[in-house]
C-alpha cells in the first residue's frame, strides 16, 4: 500500500503517534491507548501498517500459551515525500484524518485523571496573518528552524510527548486591487 494511502486514515495515524519516539507497545497496550477503537480494528490496522513497512515487531513473548507481539515504528519506514502530488480530494481526506486524530487524542488527554490543561500549557489558537509570499516563506523557515532540532528528541526522564499540528492555508480569496 502506498505510504500516503496508509497514513490518510485516522486510526493508523493514531497508532503511529502512539508508537512515536521509539516506543515499543503491544497490541493490548495500543488497544488501551485507543479505547474508542474496536480491538479488531486496532489489530487490522496494525497488520496493514506492518505489511506496509511502517511498523516492525520489536519483541515476541509467550503469554498464557499465545504469542504477544510488541510493535515499533521502523526507523527506515517509508515516508510521504513532501513533493508528493496530492489531489484536492487527497487533501480533503488527509485534513479530515488529521482533524479526527486531533479530536481523538485531545479527548483521550482530557479523559486522563491527571489532565491539567493549564499546567500542561495546552493551547489552541486561531488567527489570521496577512503575509506576502516572502513573509510566508520567512515564517515557515523560522518555524522549521525552531521545530526541526526538537523533532529528534528521544524519550527520557522529564520529557513528555506533545502533539503539534500546524495548520496553514489561505483563509479567503485575496482582495482585488482597486
Amino acid at each position: 500500500m502506498d505510504p500516503t494511502e496508509l497514513l490518510l486514515h485516522p486510526v493508523r495515524l493514531r497508532l503511529i503517534h502512539a508508537l512515536a519516539g521509539g516506543r515499543l507497545r503491544t497490541a493490548g497496550e495500543l488497544c488501551e491507548r485507543l479505547p474508542d477503537v474496536p480491538r479488531t480494528s486496532v489489530y487490522r490496522h496494525l497488520g496493514l501498517l506492518t505489511e506496509g513497512g511502517m511498523l516492525e515487531i520489536g519483541d515476541e513473548r509467550r503469554v498464557r500459551g499465545a504469542v504477544e507481539r510488541s510493535y515499533r515504528l521502523r526507523p527506515d519506514r517509508p515516508t510521504v515525500p513532501s513533493d508528493t502530488p496530492m489531489t484536492v480530494d487527497d487533501h480533503r481526506q488527509g485534513f479530515a484524518a488529521a482533524m479526527a486524530v486531533l479530536i481523538a487524542e485531545f479527548n483521550a488527554y482530557l479523559d486522563r485523571p491527571d489532565a491539567n490543561p493549564i499546567a500542561d500549557s495546552v493551547g489552541y489558537r486561531q488567527g489570521t496573518l496577512w503575509l506576502t509570499p516572502d513573509e510566508l516563506d520567512t515564517m515557515l523557515t523560522g518555524f522549521r528552524d525552531i521545530v526541526a532540532p526538537l523533532a529528534t528528541n528521544e524519550p527520557e526522564p522529564g520529557r513528555r510527548p506533545y502533539l503539534i499540528s500546524p495548520i496553514l492555508f489561505p483563509a479567503e480569496e485575496p482582495p482585488v486591487p482597486n
